[in-house]
């Protein structure tokens, strides 16, 4: 009976002992940038791991410029779906790229095959016993003359809502809570949030850079603490071990 139990306690502590990895799947908007000591943009995923402990791991699988069907075809979903493993979570989000429709291999349609996409990485998440997020697209800075912010991602933030409703699954609007974020700065102060430069001002880019979508390491944090606090409030018992690796 002694035994049985130290061998209960050992394999109690040995599951708590397991790291808990989260795959960020998405865009250029997630994604991790090269050169990071000279390069100024961050993904909000490339700034996820230091609001975590070390018993979790971020994957972030995350590609500038794919969309869902980009992802899908190239084989990048593919890959993640061999490894994951029960217990491991799925933070998706796509969009700014499905809304190209000028580029065959990219566009989708967001009532048809992105919606679709959507439903394929949440059932194949759960099929391995993975625990899938869905994010709507962040915000870009887009005000207008007036001071006002527009949006740009058209139904694509409510088709993955409605995914979301239909497949039970958590869902962040990332779309929401940017624009909120964007609009406390205000049209000039945003800017600090993405990548404005002056020719020469850095040597990363040697000419004028001017970017309302991606983000500095300022605005990607600001991102990722929008992640981090709506997660916190997931009222879902399939987030309660992340919700504890959280520091």
């Amino acid at each position: 009976m002694k035994y049985k139990f130290l061998f209960l306690v050992l394999l109690s502590l040995n599951i708590f002992a397991q790291k808990t990895t989260i795959y960020l799947i998405g865009d250029s908007t997630m994604a991790n940038k090269v050169k990071p000591d000279e390069n100024p943009e961050r993904g909000w995923g490339q700034v996820l791991p230091t609001f975590f402990n070390d018993n979790t791991i971020i994957d972030n699988r995350a590609v500038n410029g794919r969309s869902t069907k980009s992802f899908i075809a190239e084989k990048k979903w593919e890959a993640v779906f061999k490894v994951l493993k029960s217990g491991d979570y799925v933070f998706i989000q796509f969009g700014h790229n499905d809304e190209k429709v000028a580029d065959s291999l990219r566009y989708t349609n967001p009532h048809t095959a992105y919606r679709y996409n959507l439903i394929r990485f949440v059932k194949e998440a759960r099929e391995k016993g993975a625990i899938p997020i869905l994010f709507s697209s962040v915000a870009r800075r887009n005000f207008n003359e007036q001071g006002v912010l527009i949006g740009s991602h058209g139904e694509y933030t409510m088709e993955a809502r409605l995914v979301a409703q239909d497949y039970k699954v958590p869902f962040i609007d990332m779309e929401y809570f940017s624009e909120l974020l964007e609009t406390s700065y205000g049209p000039e102060k945003s800017k600090q949030l993405h990548l404005y430069f002056k020719a020469g001002e850095i040597p990363y880019y040697p000419e004028a850079k001017e970017d309302n979508t991606h983000f500095s390491l300022k605005g990607a944090t600001e991102i990722a603490k929008i992640a981090v606090n709506q997660i916190k409030l997931l009222e879902n018992p399939l987030v309660e071990r992340l919700q504890k690796a959280i520091k």
